[in-house]
């Protein structure tokens, strides 16, 4: 018997959700209140649609999920990340291979994406509408229909919900999701941005503004101890830090109101102290009469240099060969760690995911049924999962989706 479906959310999820159910002949309804599908995935990959991350085991995809990860074993299993590249390019989107293992569309182009998995969707047999979800009809404990906004009513078999989470608005997420799922009797777990740009005090900050810095390393510190470390590009922006390796710092802080956070930026990775004064010590050599602010440009970016010089408490005029031991010393220290007083995260909105969602104990990791409402799924930001930047978390959302359409 044919059955009707309906997918609550044009996003990532539920564009692969919605195909899925319609390969198997369901009559597949998506519901998305956007123009639009998919307008976050526009703007992911800072345009260029960061589609997936080329990690091809699952113990090593897994390992980039810090919230629940063993929910996730039999999604990921089911559909792997080079499970989307051939489909992707399949679907006529050819890729490559970045810094980090990102996947990307060869063009650079998210909307080559996002027209790609529209198409296949509609190709399979979806049915777009365009509204808003206002409620979910359930009757004896089963979805019987699902109403918008606007009063229609749709009938249906069964149900997902695949809205995204908090982060973005204008995109469509708005938490839609988290009160419908509520409404069939679902718990869901605090709400937080994650992959989030940081907040810092520090007064040298506005100086830095624009600075990208590549190739360094990073502690974030609770208290006294590290609760983070990674290895890679970040940038200094006019309230604080952003990029890679700060956006996946922030998946394990939680609201740093009341919280004492520091950054700790290891400026020279590569180099132990012991080394790192060595070629002090040779780049003084070098400019031997100088003033100190004018002999850091071979190791350091010019727009930092100034800040580095007024925090070494070295005066800028004294001249190299006049530069002490211990003066060194403090330098070097100051080098291998720069430490940024953390206040606080940017708001939810301009996360890149949204920490928390439906609670996982609550769905069956198998099918992303409900629990509870066994004609009701989930799948995608929603749900309480969320990984490190860098396609993982597209990825998820895939994965959640593929294995809701299969079984829904």
């Amino acid at each position: 018997m044919r059955k009707r479906v309906v997918i609550i959310g044009g996003g990532a999820a539920g564009l692969m959700a919605a195909a899925e159910s319609a390969k198997r002949g369901n009559e597949t309804l998506l519901v998305e209140k956007m123009s639009r599908p998919a307008r976050k995935m526009m703007i992911t990959g800072k345009g260029r649609c960061n589609v997936t991350n080329a990690c091809f085991e699952i113990e090593d995809f897994i390992s980039h999920v810090p919230h629940n990860p063993r929910f996730l074993y039999s999604a990921v299993s089911a559909f792997m990340p080079y499970d989307t590249v051939a489909l992707v390019e399949s679907m006529g989107v050819p890729t490559k291979v970045e810094r980090g293992n990102r996947v990307f569309p060869q063009s650079d182009k998210a909307v080559d994406i996002v027209d790609a998995f529209v198409k296949y969707a509609g190709q399979s047999g979806v049915k777009f509408v365009q509204g808003t979800v206002s409620d979910l009809e359930i009757t004896d404990g089963l979805v019987t229909a699902v109403l918008l906004e606007n009063g229609e009513r749709i009938a249906c078999d069964a149900a997902a919900v695949c809205t995204g989470g908090k982060s973005y608005p204008l995109t469509g997420s708005t938490g839609d999701g988290y009160r419908l799922a509520q409404q069939a009797g679902h718990h869901i777990t605090p709400l937080h941005p994650s992959l989030i740009p940081l907040v810092a005090r520090n007064n040298f900050i506005t100086q830095l503004q624009g600075l990208s810095l590549k190739n360094v390393a990073i502690k974030v510190l609770e208290q006294d101890k590290v609760i983070y470390e990674d290895f890679g590009e970040m940038l200094f922006t006019h309230f604080g830090v952003s990029g890679p390796i700060i956006l996946s710092a922030s998946a394990h802080m939680e609201e740093p109101q009341g919280r004492e956070y520091r950054l700790v930026i290891d400026l020279k990775p590569a180099l132990d102290e012991q080394q790192l004064d060595k070629r002090l010590q040779r780049d003084f050599a070098a400019n031997n009469n100088k003033d100190f602010i004018n002999s850091l440009g071979a190791l350091l970016p010019n727009k930092l240099i100034p800040v580095i010089v007024k925090l070494s408490k070295i005066a800028p005029a004294q001249k190299c060969h006049q530069i002490t031991r211990e003066e060194r010393r403090r330098l070097v220290q100051l080098l291998k760690g720069l430490t940024l007083d953390i206040t606080g995260f940017r708001p939810i909105e301009e996360a890149i995911v949204t920490s928390g969602g439906v609670d996982v104990r609550e769905i069956n990791p198998k099918t992303m049924a409900s629990k509870i409402v066994p004609n009701l799924y989930f799948a995608g930001e929603v749900i309480d999962v969320d990984a490190y930047t860098g396609g993982f978390n597209l990825q998820i959302a895939f994965s959640t989706g593929y294995l809701c359409g299969q079984n829904i």
